[in-house]
């Protein structure tokens, strides 16, 4: 053998060289193939989707869970609540609300940071009651049969309140923490927990009736339809449960970032058009079917996407999914295909949900701590105000609830001179001579 290799470098020696280096050079592009970044995923023939027709709002309608509907599509046709808007009155939350509240009648409930649950009137933004439940939340409430569920990070627990005074019915401690928002579907709530497990706890005494273990922490909330939760988790698998006893109906992963690399879910997933529409932080947005699991399309953006996507189809619009990014843009894809409808660059970093009342589709970014609204059929910018962050906007159909950093304000559609969707006070009448002056100086910021 040593007598070889000393022959074909004595007679071949850049024959030998140039073999070496044809196979380092093959060797190092398979590796480049098999460690960069994997291409999108285009939508392939026939690529079809479900779609029906909007029926719009008449009249005041409730936003029971977070994302308004079991499977988190965020839309409210409601094309009478739009720009300009007065504000009708503010309500303090103390600290940081991540979440926007949810509404039933007229009665909005919602979590801060800091574990200090509330209810209030819609009509008149007045307490109704409050209650410390935790030290640390970043989930939105559930309601129903007169009941609120909340889940909290820290302790790791779900929680049961009575509507009508905030008095615990029951709780449930989990052995890991959750910011999964409930749901509701029957007689079961489920979550999801840091703990690589998803609940389903029965509604009446928060005892478990089953439990998933998946192969990752579960951050987001569980989306639902016919009989199916869509949940997502850290080990970048997009799980398919049934409701009925908690098996597996099926599992798919994320394409994942270079070096082979899985991204994660923390997005909470859409279910719409039969896809489901969920973001990564590998930089993607994905389309699964709704029955197999098998990938339809991504879209890659510049950064993460934490936020979870609206899923619509309007009056004027073809079925599109609205979703920001934590490269500051928020963009309109078509929903069947994937391909940019439009989108709106030099935005702060976009981590909480949009939601779409009407033809406007609402979003906050981090930079800036402001809320946009956006006009759904071209991008164009419709209203801004100085207050919002993550997850900024809810409607009853009469009235848009925005949920500021720390302040949750009721905006009614109106008339009038307005600036960036804002109606403006009347100018102050003059002032008679020898009047009082006016104590104090400056207009109030909207924080």
């Amino acid at each position: 053998m040593r007598g070889t290799i000393r022959n074909l470098w004595t007679n071949h020696r850049w024959a030998t060289i140039g073999t070496v280096a044809l196979v380092t050079a093959a060797v190092a592009v398979v590796g480049y193939l098999v460690l960069k970044r994997p291409g999108d995923k285009s939508c392939q023939a026939p690529c079809t989707i479900t779609s029906q027709a909007p029926t719009p709002v008449s009249g005041v309608t409730d936003w029971p869970i977070y994302g308004l509907n079991p499977e988190r599509t965020r839309y409210l046709d409601s094309p009478a609540v739009k720009p300009p808007y007065s504000i009708r009155w503010r309500f303090k939350g103390g600290h940081l609300l991540e979440y926007s509240p949810i509404l039933v009648g007229n009665q909005l409930f919602g979590i801060n940071n800091d574990g200090l649950a509330f209810a209030m009137k819609a009509s008149t933004g007045k307490a109704r009651w409050k209650q410390q439940v935790a030290h640390l939340n970043a989930s939105a409430p559930a309601y129903t049969d007169g009941v609120v569920y909340l889940s909290n990070l820290e302790p790791g627990q779900v929680v049961a309140l009575a509507a009508t005074d905030g008095h615990q019915i029951w709780k449930h401690p989990l052995p890991g923490r959750t910011e999964s928002s409930p749901l509701v579907v029957g007689n079961e709530v489920i979550v999801g927990c840091e703990c690589n497990t998803v609940y389903a706890l029965d509604k009446a005494t928060g005892k478990t009736i089953w439990e998933r273990h998946v192969n990752g922490a579960v951050k987001a909330a569980p989306a639902y339809s016919d009989g199916i939760v869509y949940i997502g988790d850290y080990s970048g698998e997009l799980n398919a449960i049934r409701v009925r006893d908690g098996s597996i109906k099926w599992q798919t992963g994320s394409q994942g970032t270079s070096f082979g690399r899985s991204g994660q879910f923390y997005a909470t997933a859409a279910v719409a058009f039969g896809r489901v529409y969920v973001g990564n932080t590998d930089g993607r947005m994905y389309s699964f079917d709704q029955q197999t699991g098998h990938l339809a399309w991504s879209h890659s953006t510049s950064n993460y996407v934490y936020a979870g996507a609206v899923a619509a189809r309007t009056a004027d619009t073809p079925p599109t999914v609205y979703f920001g990014s934590y490269d500051g843009t928020f963009y309109a894809l078509d929903a069947r295909t994937g391909n940019e409808r439009w989108s709106v660059h030099d935005l702060g970093a976009i981590s909480g949900a949009a939601s779409l009342i009407g033809d406007t589709v609402y979003v906050a970014d981090l930079k800036t701590t402001s809320t946009f609204g956006f006009n759904v059929a071209n991008g164009h910018r419709d209203f801004e105000y100085t207050d919002g962050a993550y997850n900024p906007v809810i409607s009853n159909g009469k009235e848009l609830f925005l949920t500021g950093y720390k302040t949750l304000y009721a905006l009614t559609p109106g008339s009038g001179p307005a600036e960036n969707g804002i109606i403006q006070n009347p100018t102050t009448p003059a002032k008679k001579k020898g009047g009082q002056k006016k104590k104090g100086g400056g207009k109030k910021k909207g924080k």
